[in-house]
């Protein structure tokens, strides 16, 4: 293999998303053990459901027998049931009932990849193993999701955009006085400033270096074995209500190449009375002004095209961009030299 070709591959790579990773992949109430739920990660189609001890269950979205779609079928005995000719598939990935042929040759048999699956802050985590990290390590989470003293709300959205420009997005603090100017919180502090990076215990943090407590002034990655996410915080002004700061979580989990699933947790530090005035607050009046500056991300990234940053020209702003590109193309390249490697 030429450098060029082992280049490609982790270039693939990256596009597509890495491997040996925990991914948010649904809400916790959008998988029930009453239907499955079907979506796809990796560019790969896989189903979820909850078998008879509500336990998450995670296979390939396809039938042993003919290819169907498993998540069109429904749920029986805690086992999924392909809706095209009976054919019921466990957790595991096992055959365990051919209806139509009693003793069938196909029964007791391991025909689909099945998925490890974790549930943590109202949502689905699936892990997509690698040559490298074949089994899961523990899901690292942001310790706003494990911490009793927070609160919030998670909001998902489909973006028709690679992944990476996602990414890139919650690496760019600039962005946010100029794109999201006529916000409720975004339309303050200065437009003009110079960028900072500052490397964490787990990861970097990306700030501005004139203005601190006005804006969208920094974000935090975290990289963990099988895991990134960022975190930022949105200073709140009185009308907003109790709790300080608005902390957001992020995670971007790659569907395809030309779409990814947002994963926002809005996230807030107070107890009490208060906590019941804020949540009451934010559905009844803050909820749809958050709406709309995803929003405007959303379809500011949608309109970017595929290969933009075979074109782009970055500048000082792009400290945060940069270092996320190298982290995805260090761990791309750790893991096709793996896959070389066992071949």
């Amino acid at each position: 293999m030429t450098a060029m070709d082992k280049k490609s591959l982790i270039e693939d790579r990256v596009n597509s998303g890495l491997r040996g990773q925990w991914y948010p992949v649904a809400k916790s109430v959008e998988v029930k053990a009453s239907k499955p739920y079907g979506t796809r990660l990796l560019g790969e189609k896989i189903v979820l459901w909850r078998d008879a001890e509500n336990r998450l269950r995670c296979v390939e979205d396809f039938c042993p027998h003919r290819g169907a779609p498993l998540s069109y079928g429904e749920i029986h005995e805690g086992n999924i049931g392909c809706r095209y000719h009976g054919v019921v598939v466990n957790g595991e990935g096992v055959v365990v009932r051919v209806p139509a042929m009693p003793e069938c040759a196909l029964e007791g048999r391991k025909a689909l990849k099945s998925f490890e699956v974790r549930e943590a802050g109202d949502a689905v985590f699936v892990y997509v193993p690698s040559a490298e990290q074949p089994e899961a390590p523990d899901l690292a989470l942001p310790r706003e999701l494990t911490d009793d003293a927070w609160t919030g709300f998670l909001c998902t959205g489909v973006w028709e955009t690679n992944y990476r420009y996602a990414l890139d997005n919650l690496a760019d603090p600039m962005h946010g006085c100029y794109l999201h100017a006529e916000s409720f919180t975004l339309a303050f502090g200065s437009k003009q400033d110079l960028m900072k990076l500052d490397k964490t215990d787990a990861g970097f943090r990306v700030s501005r270096i004139g203005q601190v407590g006005e804006n969208f002034d920094w974000t935090e990655f975290e990289v963990h074995p099988g895991s990134m996410f960022c975190f930022l915080e949105i200073p709140y002004p009185p009308a907003a209500g109790p709790g300080g700061v608005f902390r957001i979580i992020g995670f971007v989990t790659p569907v395809d190449a030309a779409t990814c699933k947002v994963f926002f947790w809005r996230m807030r530090r107070v107890s009490g009375l208060a906590r019941d005035s804020w949540r009451f607050l934010y559905r009844a009046r803050l909820e749809k002004t958050h709406w709309d500056v995803l929003e405007q991300d959303r379809v500011m990234l949608e309109g970017m095209p595929d290969d933009a940053r075979k074109r782009e020209m970055l500048y000082q702003h792009d400290l945060g961009v940069s270092r996320v590109r190298q982290i995805l193309t260090r761990a791309a390249k750790s893991q096709v030299e793996a896959e070389m490697a066992a071949e």
